[in-house]
Protein backbone atom coordinates (compact mmCIF):
# COMPACT_ATOMS: atom_id res chain seq x y z
CA UNK A 1 0.00 0.00 0.00
CA UNK A 2 1.21 3.43 -0.82
CA UNK A 3 1.33 6.15 1.82
CA UNK A 4 0.39 9.70 1.10
CA UNK A 5 2.92 12.46 1.66
CA UNK A 6 0.99 13.98 4.62
CA UNK A 7 0.81 10.69 6.54
CA UNK A 8 4.51 10.03 6.65
CA UNK A 9 5.72 9.67 10.27
CA UNK A 10 2.22 9.56 11.76
CA UNK A 11 2.76 6.14 13.31
CA UNK A 12 5.91 7.38 15.04
CA UNK A 13 4.03 10.37 16.45
CA UNK A 14 1.19 8.18 17.70
CA UNK A 15 3.64 5.82 19.39
CA UNK A 16 5.45 8.75 21.01
CA UNK A 17 2.14 9.92 22.49
CA UNK A 18 0.91 6.48 23.61
CA UNK A 19 4.14 5.06 25.05
CA UNK A 20 4.23 7.18 28.25
CA UNK A 21 0.63 6.22 29.04
CA UNK A 22 1.39 2.53 28.54
CA UNK A 23 4.48 2.79 30.76
CA UNK A 24 2.47 4.54 33.48
CA UNK A 25 -0.14 1.76 33.44
CA UNK A 26 2.59 -0.89 33.70
CA UNK A 27 4.31 0.94 36.58
CA UNK A 28 1.02 1.30 38.49
CA UNK A 29 0.15 -2.36 37.84
CA UNK A 30 3.50 -3.62 39.11
CA UNK A 31 3.28 -1.29 42.11
CA UNK A 32 -0.21 -2.59 42.88
CA UNK A 33 1.01 -6.18 42.81
CA UNK A 34 3.87 -5.24 45.14
CA UNK A 35 1.44 -3.52 47.54
CA UNK A 36 -0.86 -6.55 47.53
CA UNK A 37 2.07 -8.84 48.26
CA UNK A 38 3.18 -6.60 51.12
CA UNK A 39 -0.35 -6.61 52.57
CA UNK A 40 -0.47 -10.43 52.53
CA UNK A 41 2.91 -10.58 54.27
CA UNK A 42 1.75 -7.98 56.79
CA UNK A 43 -1.36 -10.03 57.56
CA UNK A 44 0.79 -13.12 58.07
CA UNK A 45 3.10 -11.23 60.43
CA UNK A 46 0.13 -9.86 62.43
CA UNK A 47 -1.32 -13.38 62.79
CA UNK A 48 2.02 -14.77 63.97
CA UNK A 49 2.45 -11.91 66.45
CA UNK A 50 -1.09 -12.35 67.85
CA UNK A 51 -0.47 -16.07 68.42
CA UNK A 52 2.86 -15.36 70.12
CA UNK A 53 1.33 -12.80 72.51
CA UNK A 54 -1.61 -15.14 73.23
CA UNK A 55 0.86 -17.88 74.24
CA UNK A 56 2.60 -15.51 76.66
CA UNK A 57 5.64 -14.49 74.61
CA UNK A 58 7.12 -11.01 75.04
CA UNK A 59 5.98 -7.97 73.09
CA UNK A 60 9.45 -7.64 71.57
CA UNK A 61 9.27 -11.17 70.18
CA UNK A 62 5.85 -10.44 68.70
CA UNK A 63 7.10 -7.20 67.15
CA UNK A 64 10.00 -9.08 65.59
CA UNK A 65 7.49 -11.44 63.95
CA UNK A 66 6.08 -8.44 62.08
CA UNK A 67 9.42 -6.84 61.20
CA UNK A 68 10.80 -10.18 60.01
CA UNK A 69 8.07 -10.39 57.39
CA UNK A 70 7.92 -6.68 56.48
CA UNK A 71 11.08 -4.77 57.42
CA UNK A 72 9.31 -1.40 57.66
CA UNK A 73 6.36 -2.80 59.63
CA UNK A 74 5.22 -1.64 63.05
CA UNK A 75 2.82 -3.33 65.42
CA UNK A 76 0.42 -2.40 68.21
CA UNK A 77 -1.10 -4.83 70.71
CA UNK A 78 -4.62 -4.50 72.12
CA UNK A 79 -6.89 -6.69 74.24
CA UNK A 80 -10.55 -7.25 73.34
CA UNK A 81 -12.12 -9.40 75.99
CA UNK A 82 -10.51 -12.85 75.77
CA UNK A 83 -8.73 -11.93 72.53
CA UNK A 84 -5.29 -10.49 72.01
CA UNK A 85 -5.17 -8.46 68.81
CA UNK A 86 -2.16 -7.18 66.90
CA UNK A 87 -2.46 -4.41 64.34
CA UNK A 88 0.47 -4.25 61.95
CA UNK A 89 1.11 -1.23 59.73
CA UNK A 90 3.50 -0.49 56.88
CA UNK A 91 3.64 1.67 53.78
CA UNK A 92 3.90 0.78 50.12
CA UNK A 93 5.04 3.12 47.35
CA UNK A 94 3.24 3.08 44.02
CA UNK A 95 4.55 5.50 41.39
CA UNK A 96 5.92 7.84 44.06
CA UNK A 97 2.75 7.78 46.19
CA UNK A 98 2.90 6.22 49.66
CA UNK A 99 -0.07 4.05 50.60
CA UNK A 100 -0.64 3.06 54.23
CA UNK A 101 -1.26 -0.67 54.72
CA UNK A 102 -2.89 -2.08 57.86
CA UNK A 103 -3.60 -5.66 58.92
CA UNK A 104 -5.19 -6.85 62.15
CA UNK A 105 -5.27 -10.35 63.58
CA UNK A 106 -6.57 -11.71 66.90
CA UNK A 107 -5.90 -14.87 68.90
CA UNK A 108 -7.52 -16.33 72.00
CA UNK A 109 -5.49 -15.36 75.06
CA UNK A 110 -3.92 -18.31 76.85
CA UNK A 111 -4.21 -20.53 73.81
CA UNK A 112 -1.57 -23.05 72.86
Amino acid sequence: MRQREGERGSITAELALALPAVLLVVIIGVGGLFAASTLVQLQDGAADAARLIARGESSARAASAVTTVVSSGHSAISHRGDLVCVTATATARIAGVELPLTATSCALAGGL
